[in-house]
């Protein structure tokens, strides 16, 4: 079994990252992986492997030292939706996140997004998803969030449950490892159901922002 060859698919619901995602980090050698023909595979045991070093106490904290979330959401970019579909979802998403000063194209930015999803579904389960970008015309990570009044059913996701929660993450086109590291700090913290529970039920985005910023999140 230890030899056993996975695809994409089979190693992001694994490791319950969007299969964007793992694509990213074999393009760039951070996960174990290689090439037969043009596909992607890669061999079980050395995923385990990649992942008990990972989830070490010695290299899991310092890859998220460097988040700072009040350094990349702040309040007026947490929005309560009320969209059926992913795709008016991801658009409001957008409209807000290209209100922040890092953000110099709104439209660009709304067609990436729509692309990327095109490409591969950013939801990663748990009701969550987290649309995701890297672009020339980005000056700086920033993070816009969108919790969702009512359930999002059409992103594909790979537990069937409907998306209540986007973490929508632009990034400079240089940002390459803070953006995969905010990815994974999002991935990783919103496991915890309690939080996520707790996000889904904040009033005001000074709720929502008070939670993402806090010692516990």
């Amino acid at each position: 079994m230890d030899d056993d060859i996975l695809t994409i698919e089979e190693v992001a619901k694994y490791l319950r990252v969007s299969e964007r995602t793992v694509y990213d980090w074999a393009q760039k050698g951070e996960i174990p992986s290689g090439k037969i023909g043009t596909v992607w595979r890669f061999k079980k045991a050395e995923i385990e492997k990649w992942v008990n070093d990972r989830l070490s106490m010695n290299r899991m904290t310092p890859q998220f030292a460097s988040i700072q979330v009040q350094n990349i959401i702040s309040p007026d970019r947490i929005l309560f939706l009320n969209h059926g579909s992913k795709r008016d979802s991801l658009l409001a998403l957008a409209d807000n996140l290209a209100n922040a000063p890092q953000v110099k194209n709104r439209q660009e930015l709304a067609s990436e997004i729509l692309k990327r999803e095109e490409l591969m579904s950013t939801a990663i389960g748990r009701g969550i998803a987290i649309p995701h970008v890297r672009l020339s015309s980005v000056t700086d990570l920033v993070v816009s969030v969108g919790i969702s009044q009512c359930d999002v059913v059409d992103f594909q996701t790979l537990d069937d449950q409907p998306v209540r929660l986007m973490f929508m993450i632009a990034a400079a086109y240089n940002q390459h490892a803070y953006y995969l590291q905010t990815l994974s700090y999002f991935s990783a913290k919103l496991k915890n159901k309690d939080l996520r529970a707790a996000l889904i039920a904040v009033k005001t985005p000074a709720e929502g922002y008070a939670l993402l910023t806090g010692q516990d999140f």
